[in-house]
This record gives structure tokens, C-alpha cells and sequence, in this order.
């Protein structure tokens, strides 16, 4: 309903703003560039959409045979111990446990597809312990949070739109990426926690973040020894030998396990290719609504205004365009998706502020869509504080990304 309310809004506003300038500023072009706009706009995000069908049909037949060869399975077995601690209310035998492991594994890998059902299992086993049916209990809240603010290892559907829009090096966001959304996860397991007085000082709590921190110091403290521009160059390349070497490991591993690795492949890339043609009308709808907010010079008008707040601090304000993105995220995935579109298409896929929308949207979850999703599923109707852990871990991902933004890309401002 957010979202609906928020289309609405784009348009309704758009066409006020274009009236008062026809009006009062005798603006004759003004609904012409409008309408305009809204068709190119609508002819860009097919031809994204159509761009994705490529990535997005490869990457998910690769999913799939990992899938069939049981990484998964490895996957949940090598984070238990850590999830074991997190969950303290729920019985070590419980079916619950291993649904959870599976969600948060199927998320890491990028397995969307099989991330969610398996996440609505979960929640609805753990309704099963829970003695209020319509509030939200610890262990639900927990799994609702940190699915918002999820680690994802490989950001599949942003540097497929960043392959769709030009850039030169998808990938050079990776790195970035994962760290904010490391953060991002860290941030709304604290604050949980802090709620639930769970004990983070755990031992396979802290080998997990400790493991987790020193490789990310590890990178930080080699690429900022670096001169700036190799600082891209690098990333960039980790990015490509990770993300190859996953997909090799998948193939080698389900050819061990005597999986029919082809097969298996056209299986997935069969739903890659259905994903990629479902997203062209949400693409579409955001893309036009975001048109006439522009055309209209009602997004200059917000971001400007953020802008002179900004610099009354004296701060860069290079950021502000992407800002929108961030705080979109957090009501729709689509829509952020969308405006990260439009900032790549309005400033260039690969300029600081393409870049940093790219790592904002990689660096954090829909956290009203999936608690609509997750707690409707089970008739949920009282989150408690769930709203405001997940709120909690968009902000401070949001705030993480722009400062690895400047970290990464802060010399190649446009």
C-alpha cells in the first residue's frame, strides 16, 4: 500500500507542479516534455529488462545447479553454529532451525527464487512455538531483521543493471556491497539483540564477525594503501575472480556429485529468463512515475533542498542524487531498483553517484515488503519493535554505503 500511495503521489504531484508552471510561468512545453518523457522512460525500462534477460537467465541456471549438487546444504551446516545462538527460544531439534539456515544460505548465494518460500516455511514453523498468534515473538522478529538487512555475497541483480547501463566494470561495486551490507546485517542483529538481551559475546558468534571483520580490514587497509585509481581497478578484479570462481565451484562441485550440470543449468536459466520478463512492468511503472517527477523539476527541487542543508555543514554534496534511492529501498525494492536506474541513466553508470546508488542498493532489503510478506503470512499483526530494528539497520547501511562510496570511487566524482 506504501508503494501505491507513493506512485500516486508522482504523478499527482507531477501534474500540479507542471500546471502551476503553465499557469503562472507560462511554460507551454511543459506537459509536452512531461509525455514525452513518460514514453521514453517506458522504452528504457523495456529495453533494461530485455538487457537482463542475459545475466539474469546465466546466473540463476548456475544457482540452480549449485542447488541440485546440495551447497546449500554445506552452506547451512558451516553457519548453524552461529544462527544456534541467535535464535535461544527455539528447541535445538526443531524444524524451524534448519529453515532458517537454508532462507539465510539460498539469500547469501543470491538464490531469491528459493530464498523466499523457504523463509515463509520458516516463519510459519515458527509460529508454530509462538504462544501469541497475532504478535510477533523474539525468534520471529530476529529472523524478520536480519532477513531486512541479509548478508548477500554476490549482488547479481546490481551489476546486471549496472552490465545493462554501460558501465565498463559491473563489478567494480562488489567489495563495496558486501561490506555494507556486512554492516547493515551487524547493525540490525545489535539492535535486536539489545531488545532481546541476547549475549553476542559468544564464541561462534565472535569467530563469525571476527572472521568476517578481519577480512574486511584485510581489504580495506590493502586497497586504501593504493593509489586511487588502482583502487577501482583492484576491486574490480576481486569482484570478477570471486564471482568466477564461485561459478566454477558450482559446476566442478555438481559434476562431483554426478548432477547433470547442463540440465541443470537450463532448468534455472528457465526461470532467469521467466524473473527477467516479470520485472518489466514494475521496471516500467517506477520509471515513468520517476519521469514526470523529474521532467516537472520535482526531484531537483527535494534533492536540492537536501543538498543545501548538506553544504551549510560544509560537507560534499556529490551523495544527495543518490539519496533517493536509499530512502525508496526501504518501502520497495522495485521502486529503489527504479530510481537507481534513473540516477545510473541521468548521471552515468559508472560516476560517483551511479556508483553509490549501486552500492546502496546492494547494501540493504525491503524491510516493509518483507515484513508484509513474512508476518502476513501467518496473520501477524502486532511487529512490536520489529519496524524499528529493521529501520535501524536500513539507516545505518544507508550511512555505511555513502561513506564506502568515497572510499572506493571518492576521487572520480562527476
Amino acid at each position: 500500500m506504501a508503494l501505491n500511495y507513493i506512485w500516486i503521489g508522482f504523478f499527482v504531484i507531477s501534474f500540479l507542479v507542471a500546471l502551476v508552471k503553465l499557469i503562472v510561468f507560462g511554460d507551454t512545453s511543459i506537459f509536452n516534455n512531461v509525455v514525452n518523457g513518460m514514453f521514453d522512460s517506458a522504452k528504457t525500462g523495456a529495453e533494461i529488462s530485455i538487457g537482463l534477460v542475459g545475466i539474469m537467465t546465466f546466473w540463476l541456471g548456475i544457482m540452480k545447479i549449485g542447488e541440485k549438487a546440495g551447497m546449500i546444504t554445506l552452506f547451512a551446516r558451516g553457519v548453524n553454529p552461529f544462527f544456534s545462538k541467535l535464535f535461544p527460544e527455539v528447541p535445538k531439534n526443531h524444524p524451524a532451525n534448519g529453515s532458517i539456515i537454508m532462507n539465510f544460505s539460498a539469500n547469501m548465494l543470491g538464490l531469491d527464487n528459493a530464498a523466499t518460500p523457504v523463509g515463509l516455511k520458516a516463519m510459519q514453523e515458527l509460529q508454530e512455538i509462538n504462544p501469541k498468534k497475532d504478535t510477533a515473538s523474539n525468534a520471529q522478529i530476529m529472523f524478520l531483521v536480519l532477513n531486512t538487512a541479509g548478508i548477500t555475497l554476490i549482488p547479481t541483480g546490481v551489476i546486471a543493471l549496472r552490465m545493462a547501463n554501460g558501465a565498463a566494470n559491473p563489478a567494480d561495486v562488489f567489495i563495496p556491497c558486501l561490506i555494507g551490507t556486512f554492516i547493515s546485517f551487524l547493525a540490525g542483529m545489535i539492535a535486536v539483540a539489545i531488545y532481546q538481551k541476547i549475549n553476542l559475546f559468544q564464541l561462534p558468534i565472535l569467530i563469525f564477525f571476527g572472521g568476517f571483520i578481519a577480512i574486511m580490514s584485510g581489504l580495506y587497509f590493502w586497497l586504501g594503501s593504493l593509489p586511487p585509481d588502482q583502487i577501482q581497478v583492484y576491486a574490480g578484479l576481486m569482484g570478477g575472480v570471486i564471482i568466477f570462481s564461485i561459478i566454477t565451484l558450482f559446476i566442478v562441485y555438481g559434476a562431483s556429485k554426478k548432477v547433470n550440470v547442463y540440465e541443470s543449468f537450463i532448468d534455472g536459466a528457465k526461470e532467469g529468463f521467466s524473473t527477467s520478463i516479470m520485472i518489466v512492468p514494475f521496471l516500467i511503472a517506477i520509471l515513468v512515475a520517476i519521469s514526470a517527477f523529474r521532467t516537472t523539476g520535482c526531484m531537483d527541487y527535494i534533492v536540492n533542498s537536501i543538498g543545501s542543508v548538506v553544504a551549510i555543514f560544509g560537507l560534499d554534496t556529490s551523495f544527495v542524487p543518490a539519496l533517493p534511492v536509499g530512502l525508496m529501498k526501504t518501502l520497495s525494492g522495485g521502486g529503489a531498483r527504479g530510481l537507481m536506474v534513473d540516477v545510473m541513466k541521468t548521471y552515468g553508470a559508472d560516476s560517483f553517484q551511479g556508483r553509490l546508488s549501486s552500492i546502496i542498493q546492494g547494501s540493504s532489503e525491503t524491510t516493509f515488503y518483507v515484513l508484509a510478506v513474512y508476518f502476513g503470512s501467518v496473520g501477524i499483526t502486532k511487529p512490536r519493535y520489529a519496524i524499528i530494528c529493521g529501520l535501524i539497520a536500513d539507516f545505518v547501511g544507508l550511512i555505511a554505503a555513502i561513506f564506502l562510496a568515497y572510499i572506493f570511487f571518492g576521487h572520480t566524482i562527476k
